[in-house]
């Protein structure tokens, strides 16, 4: 009896550690944040969608568009998206709101507005043929209702092959009352998949098989890190519309989930694990303590969507020399850095690699094959290891759990990085449509 006792009062006082810990750290920390109750999440490479204010109701413009999207330094590809983005802007709104979109259509074809999950009324649906007409080419519908749900929730086309050629963008639903426990950080992730033939820049909608796997629009090493400190705790959403589902893995921690595509889960039902299937329409939150230091990596498992453009490789003209790079096209000879150390072949294997059966085992651009870290620098990525960028393709980035200096050092980074785009904005007579 006395040994039972024992052990719960150890487990309470680690657990009072814990909380006063947590508690301290919080209090220790100056940066300047949000005041609100639920912080605004954040997704990396995509804007948030900002709204006006009409007698109470939030009023957002949101258009559907085609779009030219970069996913990685020189590659470039047509896809449709909304506001001059794929996945277009997050929408942002709280529990309670009255919100009104009003929804303008410059696609060549109909199209409509479905809202993923929200408990509505039928006409505002966006389902075409039975909730409303479609949109036609250059026609505008007003969305307008209010909103009592809280949690992550996507909004995307009724049209099949649109969802395909990138139409999606995330709707978070604050609660009214923060949740408990309150995180430090929030993240938005959107997982997409195109079918991208070398030489072409438009996705085939048909096709089952992918060779481009995006993150917000950008597939690896182009995807932006996750940047928490030490300590934090942090909710990443996961959100997927495509063909495939997706186990997402969080190397060096383990996390809960906490909510799906209908809003969040009861703390009861919370679950531990470092991976978690999200399937097509699906969106997945999961929540962790950032208690161990490192870069970490955070990716889809399989392992044809941790590629870049996976055509046939040639046999041994792969990873040897400076050539060029199997499954590319004319132009990549012709790549910034392919000649000049910039985008750096890896030469890393035997003498006697190309007379073992097997060998090579890579498509272009999969495996340690290409590094471009100058070509994807940015302030997120200051002080990964050099060469990183040869591991990361497809749906594969980092969520990087720094120190407090090394924290502040990319925050700092980050707001010159901005102050100068300022800047550079109102030299050049104000932001361009879709920047």
């Amino acid at each position: 009896m006395n040994g039972r006792r024992n052990f719960f009062r150890n487990i309470f006082s680690v657990g009072a550690g814990v909380a006063a810990a947590s508690k301290l750290a919080r209090g220790q920390r100056a940066e300047t944040e949000s005041t609100a109750e639920s912080l605004p999440v954040r997704t990396p490479d995509i804007k948030d969608l900002p709204f006006s204010l009409d007698n109470g109701v939030k009023v957002f413009h949101l258009i559907a568009e085609p779009v030219k999207q970069e996913i990685l330094p020189g590659k470039t590809i047509d896809l449709w998206g909304y506001n001059g983005s794929a996945p277009g802007p997050t929408i942002q709104v709280n529990q309670g709101d009255r919100v009104r979109i009003v929804f303008d259509n410059h696609l060549p074809e109909p199209t409509s507005m479905h809202w993923h999950g929200f408990e509505i009324p039928n006409e505002m649906d966006g389902a075409p043929g039975s909730s409303q007409d479609p949109v036609k080419p250059g026609g505008r519908f007003v969305y307008e209702f209010t909103l009592h749900q809280e949690g992550t929730y996507f909004y995307h086309p009724h049209m099949a092959m649109q969802e395909m050629i990138g139409m999606l963008g995330a709707f978070i639903m604050h609660p009214s009352v923060a949740r408990a426990p309150r995180v430090d950080r929030d993240f938005v992730i959107m997982l997409q998949e195109y079918a991208i033939l070398p030489n072409i820049s438009i996705p085939n909608t048909m096709n089952m098989e992918f060779n481009w796997l995006t993150f917000n629009g950008k597939a690896g090493p182009a995807i932006t890190p996750l940047i928490v400190r030490l300590g934090d705790r942090v909710r990443v959403r996961l959100i997927n519309l495509g063909m495939d589902h997706h186990p997402i893995h969080l190397h060096g921690h383990t996390f809960f989930i906490t909510g799906t595509e209908g809003g969040p889960i009861p703390q009861t039902l919370w679950y531990p694990g470092n991976t978690v299937l999200v399937g097509v329409a699906q969106a997945r939150d999961f929540e962790f303590v950032a208690n161990n230091p490192g870069d970490w990596m955070l990716h889809c498992h399989m392992p044809h969507h941790m590629m870049n453009q996976m055509t046939s490789t040639v046999g041994p003209m792969t990873r040897l020399g400076k050539g060029m790079p199997a499954g590319a096209g004319m132009e990549a000879h012709n790549m910034p850095g392919m000649d000049h150390g910039e985008m750096k072949m890896n030469v890393d294997v035997s003498p006697d690699a190309n007379s073992v059966p097997g060998f090579p085992q890579d498509a272009f651009m999969s495996g340690p094959m290409m590094a471009m870290d100058q070509m994807v620098a940015k302030p997120e990525n200051d002080g990964l290891r050099p060469g990183w960028s040869g591991f990361i393709q497809g749906m594969m980035t980092f969520v990087r759990v720094l120190p407090p200096d090394q924290y502040q050092r990319i925050m700092d980074l980050k707001a010159a990085q901005q102050a100068r785009r300022s800047n550079g904005n109102q030299g050049s007579g104000g932001r361009r449509h879709g920047e």
